[in-house]
């Protein structure tokens, strides 16, 4: 049975492909017997050969988008990822630089569990490449590669400060990609007059009272929570403690 080439000119014997057909023909749709052009359906007196249209993979979005140089597991989302086979996964610098992942675990048809080590601090675009060669490259660099916020400021004690002082405490630092912004972590002994009674300045780490200790009246250690936040909304926690103490004469008493 002669194989038929549809083209705006004529039939041909030889096979015909969708994407010839799509080039050829505008507003076209082939089926096994026929053709529709414009509506109207056209016989074919030969057999048809289809070339399936192969699908290329895609990438959604990614889970976390922002990450440190240490190695991390990634949730890369999308669509074609294939029904076997591992697909590769590169990791492409905004300098151009490529470093592939150090595993992939593909999950589904539309998942991939990916492992990475970048030691460079960028952003990063992601391609995808199937066993059979099909590709796809993000559009713009969806994964940062940043540091976390890093203490500066030694955890544990703070000072002993007098019970009902008033006046500037001390200063926590962090530093990293700035702004770094400084809150206590929910639950914790600095801030509430139950509790030390001071307050946290969220931009510069200052710790400050209007009377520290707040309803107290014998000696207490306050522990709490400070975390440091940085541009990438990456976190870093750090344990301290106040201590009070009464019957001495002046204001702040550091150990």
């Amino acid at each position: 049975m002669a194989r038929t080439k549809i083209t705006s000119g004529g039939i041909a014997d030889s096979a015909v492909t969708a994407d010839e057909l799509a080039g050829s023909i505008p507003n076209s749709k082939l089926t096994n017997s026929s053709i529709t052009i414009n509506g109207s359906a056209v016989a074919l007196g030969g057999s048809v050969t289809v070339q399936s249209e192969l699908a290329f993979p895609t990438i959604a979005s990614i889970t976390p988008s922002t990450i440190t140089n240490d190695q991390t597991s990634i949730t890369v989302t999308g669509t074609n990822f294939g029904a076997s086979g591992i697909p590769t996964v590169d990791f492409i610098s905004s300098g151009g630089a490529i470093s592939a992942a150090t595993s992939v675990t593909r999950d589904s048809a539309t998942q991939l569990t990916v492992s990475a080590t970048l030691s460079v601090d960028t952003t990063y675009f992601l391609r995808v490449e199937l066993e059979n060669g099909l590709a796809f490259r993000t559009a713009s660099a969806i994964l940062t590669v940043s540091d976390a916020p890093v203490w500066t400021t030694d955890a544990g004690s703070l000072g002993t400060i007098a019970g009902d002082f008033s006046g500037a405490v001390t200063t926590v630092v962090a530093t990293g990609d700035a702004p770094i912004t400084y809150a206590e972590v929910s639950g914790t002994g600095l801030t509430g007059s139950g509790n030390a009674n001071c307050s946290l300045n969220s931009a510069t780490g200052a710790i400050t009272t209007t009377d520290f200790g707040g309803s107290a009246t014998s000696a207490t250690t306050y522990n709490f929570t400070i975390r440091a936040t940085d541009a990438q909304s990456q976190t870093a926690d750090r344990a301290f403690s106040l201590t009070s103490s009464y019957g001495a004469t002046g204001g702040m008493q550091f150990n």
